[in-house]
C-alpha cells in the first residue's frame, strides 16, 4: 500500500524500526569515550618520552654519578648504593647516546668494574681495587695494540701471606677482561677462586711468573709483552741498546734463555741469578719482554717505556743499517731520573702524608681516559683532577664572636615574591655564635675613707654599651653546614645538636664542682652560730711572787699525798 500524495499535504513519514538497546549502547559508549582514551594515551606517551629524555640526558647521569661517588666517599657501601651503581652501569651500556664511540668502533664497552653485587666472592682487603687495576691494564694493552691474541700476561700478587695471585683466564681477549672475570690462583697455579667465567688459567704461562714471584718477594705486579718490536729486540745479540731516553729510564736489564716454561729447579736458579735483587726489566731471548713493579702503576710505567725503547731501537737499526752506526749513550753521563731498579718512592709531596709513587700520576691520567671512554675502571684516585676552590678568607682571621649580616632595606614598593625571597635569605643568615661582643674597659671607682679619691676597676662590657655600632665581622651563611667537617651526614649533625640541647635542658651536663661560680650557681653559705668566747685566764692578774708561792703550795700537797 502506497499513500496517495495530495497536493499541499505532506505525506506521513514512514516508521523506522527502533534499534535495540543492546546494539546501541556499546557503540555510543565507544564513540563517547574514544576522545578520552586518546587523550590518556597521548598523556602516557608524553610521560614516557619525558622519562626517556631524562634517563638519556648527560646531566642526569652526572648527578647520579656524583651522588654515588659522594656516598662511596662517606663509606656508605649499602645495597642501595650498589643498586644505583648497577642502574648507572646499565644506562651506560644500553643507552646509545650515553657513551662516546670506542676506539674499535663499537657503540658500547664492557665495564671493567663489575663487582657491584653482594652475591660475588668474598674479597680480601684491597682486592677490589687490585682487580680493577689488572682489568684496566688489560684494556690499556688492547687500546695500544699490544695484545697479541691474548698472549700478553698481567699478574698481580694479592696477598704475600697466602701467596695468592690474580690471573686472566685463558680464552679471554684483553678487551673482555673484567674485575670479576679474573681468577685467583696460588703459587702452584691451582685455582683458589674461579671468577665469573668458566675458563681456566694458563698454567704454563703462569709458571714463569710464579718463579719470579718466588725469587723476588718485593715484586707485586708483572706485565709481559710479545709485540713484534719487543720480540725483535729479544732476538738481537746486542740486546736493548741505550740509544733513547726511554731505554735510559729502564735501568738495569736482565736476559734469560726462556724455553716455554720454568718447571725445573735449574731453570729457577738460573732465573734468580739473572734477575738479582734489584733488576726489574727482563728480556726473554727470542720470546718477549717483562716488566716488574712494586705496584701495578710502576709495572705499567716500565712496560710502556720498554715498548717505546724497543720500537725506537728497531726503527733506528732499520734506518742506520747496523748497530755500529748508532750513537750509544753512557748512562753515567746522561741527566735522567734514577733507574727503575732502585727501590724508592719518586716524586715530590703533593698533599698531606702523600707521596707519589713511580708512574702513579701517569696511571691516574690513563684511568681518567678510560673512565671518559666509558670503561668504568673503578679506580680510586688519590689526587683530584680539579683543584678545590680556595676559600675567600681564612677561618683564623674571623673572630669568634660575630654579628649577623644586615641587608639594606628596600623601598616600600617591593614585590611580594621578592620580599619572600629576602625573608628566606635572612633566615639563612643567622648568628654563627653569640651576637654579643665585649670590650675590656677600665672604670673609675671611688674608695671610701680614702683621701686619694678614685681607683680604676677592670671590667667587660658589651660593645654596644661602650660605643655605638658593633665591631663584629659580618658573615653570610650560604650553607647550613658551613662549619661541619667534610662528608658529614647532616642527619647526624641534627641528632647531635638535639642531644646537646636535651642534656642542657635536663641539666645533665654541668661545669663541675670546681667551677660552680662559672656555671652561674651561687654558693650556699653556712648559717651556723658564731662560737662562744673563751673564759678569761685566772692567772693573768697574779704577780711573779704569787705564782711562785702557788707552785710551792702545789708541790707540798703532792708530797703529802704521796
Amino acid at each position: 500500500f502506497s499513500p496517495i500524495c495530495t497536493p499541499g499535504v505532506t505525506p506521513p513519514c514512514p516508521r523506522v524500526p527502533r534499534m535495540s538497546t543492546a546494539v546501541k549502547e556499546p557503540e555510543f559508549l565507544r564513540a563517547r569515550s574514544g576522545a578520552g582514551d586518546l587523550r590518556q594515551d597521548f598523556s602516557l606517551m608524553e610521560q614516557k618520552k619525558r622519562v626517556t629524555m631524562i634517563l638519556q640526558s648527560p646531566s642526569f647521569r652526572e648527578e647520579l654519578e656524583s651522588l654515588i661517588q659522594e656516598q662511596m666517599k662517606k663509606g656508605n657501601n649499602s645495597s642501595h648504593v650498589w643498586a644505583l651503581r648497577q642502574i648507572a652501569d646499565f644506562m651506560a651500556t644500553t643507552s646509545p647516546a650515553a657513551l662516546p664511540t670506542s676506539p674499535m668502533g663499537l657503540a658500547s664497552v664492557t665495564p671493567i668494574n663489575d663487582l657491584h653485587g653482594t652475591e660475588g666472592p668474598a674479597l680480601a682487603k684491597g682486592e677490589r681495587l687490585m682487580r680493577c687495576k689488572v682489568g684496566s691494564i688489560h684494556r690499556l694493552l688492547d687500546l695500544y695494540g699490544w695484545a697479541q691474541l691474548g698472549h700478553a700476561a698481567v699478574t698481580l700478587r694479592v696477598s704475600k701471606e697466602q701467596e695468592h695471585f690474580l690471573v686472566a683466564p685463558q680464552g679471554l681477549a684483553c678487551s673482555e677482561v673484567t674485575a670479576a672475570s679474573l681468577v685467583k690462583v696460588n703459587v702452584l697455579g691451582a685455582v683458589v677462586e674461579q671468577g665469573s667465567t668458566g675458563f681456566a688459567p694458563d698454567a704454563r704461562s703462569f709458571s714463569l711468573h710464579a718463579a719470579i714471584y718466588a725469587a723476588r718477594p718485593d715484586i707485586r705486579c708483572i706485565v709481559r709483552l710479545h709485540t713484534p718490536a719487543a720480540a725483535a729486540v729479544s732476538a738481537m745479540r746486542c740486546g736493548l741498546l741505550p740509544i733513547s731516553r726511554a731505554a735510559l729510564l729502564l735501568g738495569d736489564v736482565a736476559y734469560f734463555d726462556f724455553r716455554g716454561e720454568v718447571e725445573d729447579e735449574a731453570d729457577r736458579v738460573e732465573l734468580q741469578k739473572c734477575l738479582g735483587p734489584t733488576c726489574k726489566i727482563l728480556v726473554l731471548r727470542n720470546h718477549g719482554v717483562l716488566a716488574l713493579g712494586d705496584t701495578a702503576e710502576e709495572a705499567f710505567y716500565s712496560i710502556f717505556h720498554l715498548q717505546a725503547a724497543c720500537e725506537v731501537q728497531v726503527s733506528a737499526l732499520a734506518s742506520a743499517g747496523g748497530a755500529e752506526n748508532l750513537i750509544v749513550l753512557e748512562r753515567a753521563e746522561q741527566r735522567v731520573p734514577h733507574g727503575l731498579g732502585a727501590v724508592r718512592r719518586a716524586g715530590t709531596t703533593f698533599g698531606p702524608l702523600h707521596k707519589s709513587r713511580l708512574g702513579e700520576h701517569e696511571f691516574e691520567a690513563l684511568m681518567r681516559m678510560l673512565d671518559n671512554l666509558g670503561y668504568r675502571t673503578g679506580y680510586t684516585y688519590r689526587y683530584p683532577f680539579v683543584q678545590e676552590k680556595s676559600k675567600p678568607k681564612s677561618d683564623v682571621l674571623i673572630p669568634a664572636t660575630v654579628t649577623a649580616f644586615v641587608f639594606e632595606e628596600e623601598p616600600a614598593g617591593t614585590p611580594t615574591l621578592r620580599q619572600h625571597a629576602q625573608k628566606q635569605q635572612k633566615e639563612k643568615t643567622r648568628w654563627l655564635n653569640t651576637p654579643n661582643t665585649y670590650t675590656r674597659v677600665n672604670l673609675a671607682e671611688e674608695q671610701q675613707g680614702s683621701a686619694s679619691g678614685q681607683r680604676t676597676k677592670t671590667t667587660w662590657l658589651r660593645a654596644d654599651e661602650v660605643e655605638k655600632g658593633s665591631s663584629g665581622t659580618p658573615i653570610r651563611i650560604e650553607n647550613p653546614n658551613q662549619f661541619v667537617p667534610l662528608y658529614t651526614d647532616p642527619q647526624e649533625v641534627l641528632e647531635m645538636r638535639n642531644k646537646i640541647r636535651e642534656q642542657n635542658r635536663q641539666d645533665v651536663k654541668s661545669a663541675g664542682p670546681q667551677s660552680q661560680l662559672l656555671a652561674s650557681v651561687i654558693a650556699e653559705t653556712s648559717q651556723e652560730a658564731p662560737p662562744e668566747p673563751e673564759p678569761p685566764n685566772p692567772f693573768s692578774q697574779l704577780t711573779d711572787q704569787e705564782l711562785e708561792e702557788y707552785k710551792q703550795e702545789v708541790e707540798r700537797k703532792k708530797r703529802l699525798e704521796g
